[in-house]
């Protein structure tokens, strides 16, 4: 059991009976043990070398046990290093050798998925194994992982992957999409909606995507769903390209203390704003100044600034120039 620690077989029998006892002679080990005497010299040697035993006062020869919390331990964090390490190169070498067969073999490129628990299979896996970002298109009308299922999610959060999901508008009238889409916000998600979305789509570390080809699944066409694996090449990069077209102009959803979801269809947020906030938007937009801002509304210059920064924030707008775009994307004005 301790050869993760660099014993053999002897090597742990020896070790444990001088655990077991305060010190021992090597002819004692071999009466006690039935080891040849030759054996148990070399394995209290070797031992010696590895510093888990040292030798005692006592005449003839003794050896004591090292604690094996000062002997084992630190050569178990060692041996874990090195397999994480040794880990790390097999997955560089991995993509290496899948980049080079790519090359040669189209088959690589593109891998054809049938049935629903093949995708859910290949859907978990790509989670399981993602590293930096995990990418989402998500479609009215599930394929093959059900609204809520999608545990995976939650293990890769909880382990420092970031989500970022798009929802098209329809996929919140499906049953039980507004509370998965809040669990997913508090968990760490970062969420955005738009009207509409042109297919279903996975990408994990921008190094693999899956997207349906055809219909299927209990929500969609009586056949059984067919899907797209992706790796590293041209396709790939459209794809990637797609989602983050489709994420920069998409509303951001925002998750409120009591669990409504604001940010699913524009016109909410447009309600949102007061009319004075309406007013003080037109007149940004028109290019005046904080100072006569203040002076045509009533408000304080210090009250100006945080109407708009407020309203940045719902608009999900870094500069006040997103601001005016957004505004007039959304109807605001």
């Amino acid at each position: 059991m301790l050869e993760a620690a660099g014993l053999t077989a002897i090597e742990e029998t020896v070790y444990r009976l001088l655990v077991g006892t305060a010190t021992a002679s090597a002819h004692e080990i071999a009466d006690q043990t039935g080891l040849p005497y030759e054996s148990v010299e070399f394995a209290l040697t070797s031992l010696r070398g590895k510093q888990l035993a040292s030798p005692t006062d006592h005449d003839p020869l003794h050896y004591a046990a090292v604690p094996p919390d000062v002997a084992l331990l630190p050569r178990l964090q060692q041996h874990a290093d090195a397999l994480d390490k040794a880990r790390t190169a097999v997955t560089d070498l991995l993509d290496s050798y899948r980049s080079a067969r790519r090359r040669e073999d189209a088959d690589q490129l593109i891998e054809v998925i049938t049935g629903s628990e093949a995708l859910r299979q290949h859907l978990r896996q790509m989670q399981d194994n993602a590293r930096h970002e995990m990418l989402w298109f998500c479609k009215a009308q599930y394929v093959a992982m059900p609204s809520g299922t999608n545990r995976a999610e939650y293990d890769a959060l909880a382990r420092g992957v970031r989500y970022r999901v798009l929802y098209e508008r329809a996929f919140f009238d499906d049953e039980g999409a507004i509370d998965n889409v809040v669990a997913g916000v508090r968990a760490g998600e970062s969420a955005r909606s738009v009207p509409h979305l042109p297919l279903r789509l996975a990408v994990a570390d921008r190094a693999i995507a899956i997207c349906p080809l055809v219909p299927g699944g209990p929500q969609g066409a009586p056949s059984q769903p067919t899907a797209a694996l992706v790796r590293g090449s041209s396709l790939l990069e459209a794809l990637t390209s797609l989602f983050e077209r489709y994420w920069e102009t998409a509303v951001p959803l925002a998750v409120s203390s009591s669990g409504d979801v604001h940010g699913i269809n524009d016109s909410t947020d447009g309600g949102l704003l007061s009319e004075s906030d309406r007013r003080l938007l037109s007149l940004l937009v028109a290019g005046i100044a904080d100072k006569a801002i203040a002076s045509q509304t009533g408000m304080s210059r210090r009250t100006v600034q945080r109407r708009i920064h407020h309203m940045m924030t719902l608009a999900g707008a870094a500069t006040r120039m997103q601001l005016a775009w957004q505004a007039a994307r959304r109807g605001w004005l």
